[in-house]
């Protein structure tokens, strides 16, 4: 698509759409019942967690995906590289949450195609404010998207985590922080296990923890899936980039974790 000289000549990508090509804005257009809410059967995301460790952050989350009581998806992708330095976990209503976090990637994208220079932690930060806020219309009828955001700030040197209401309200975590249907059980977790500046494979071991603890509380929340292969998903945000962590290295930490509360219960 191109865009000839118009109105907007800022550098946002959802600004440039709204104004000059106001049709091709994403919109959600899902029947409401009569009472003005949104009808049951949309499928949602559960728990995702976050935490800092000494080279960065850990970003994961489960895989599955309900419809009230029933499973609509047992390996939904839940955490999304947004650029370089930055990835974000989503928990809510699925449809609504993947296309924002998409949107997302391109706005950061164009901004810095449009300015030359990467937008810091942040202003993403608040970028990603202004789309949830967006979504308020669609929250009030049930289609709610929370994520969690986290990266690593190239000024700070260090990673940080930045948690939102619906309203599109951000905070700050200053060492971890969960969401979704199992993200009190998640944190719950982290407060006995957490430790600052742990190492990249403690860090991963805490998070399969919280995720475990929440899967073992919470039914939403999706557990290992030993038959099928399926198992959380987790990135690192450190100076070098985003790395996706193997899922033969997730689960051989999941292991670990099993043989662990073995020994506890069997002592």
């Amino acid at each position: 698509m191109f865009f000839g000289k118009g109105r907007y000549d800022g550098s946002s990508f959802i600004e440039l759409l709204r104004t000059e090509c106001e049709h091709l804005t994403p919109r959600l257009d899902i029947a409401a019942d009569n009472d003005g809410r949104l009808a049951s059967g949309i499928p949602h995301g559960t728990t995702v967690v976050a935490l800092r460790y000494a080279d960065g952050a850990v970003i994961a989350g489960d895989r599955l995906a309900t419809e009230g009581y029933q499973v609509a998806m047992r390996s939904i992708e839940k955490v999304f590289k947004t650029d370089e330095h930055s990835a974000m976990a989503i928990a809510g209503a699925a449809g609504p949450c993947i296309d924002m976090a998409r949107l997302f990637r391109i706005e950061l994208e164009h901004y810095e195609k449009i300015e030359g220079v990467e937008l810091d932690l942040e202003g993403k930060a608040n970028k990603l404010g202004q789309m949830i806020r967006q979504n308020l219309p669609m929250a009030m009828q049930g289609l709610v998207v929370v994520p969690i955001f986290t990266g690593f700030d190239l000024k700070l040197s260090k990673g940080r985590i930045y948690k939102y209401d619906v309203t599109g309200g951000h905070y700050e975590e200053t060492d971890y922080y969960a969401i979704g249907s199992g993200g009190k059980d998640a944190r719950s977790s982290f407060k006995k296990t957490y430790r600052t500046n742990a190492s990249e494979e403690e860090a991963l071991r805490m998070v399969l923890e919280a995720l475990f603890d929440a899967a073992d509380e919470d039914r939403g929340t999706g557990g290992v899936d030993s038959v099928r292969g399926i198992y959380p998903t987790a990135k690192t945000v450190t100076s070098k980039g985003i790395i996706d962590i193997p899922e033969d290295r997730i689960r051989a930490l999941y292991e670990g974790v099993l043989a662990n509360r073995r020994a506890v219960e069997a002592a």
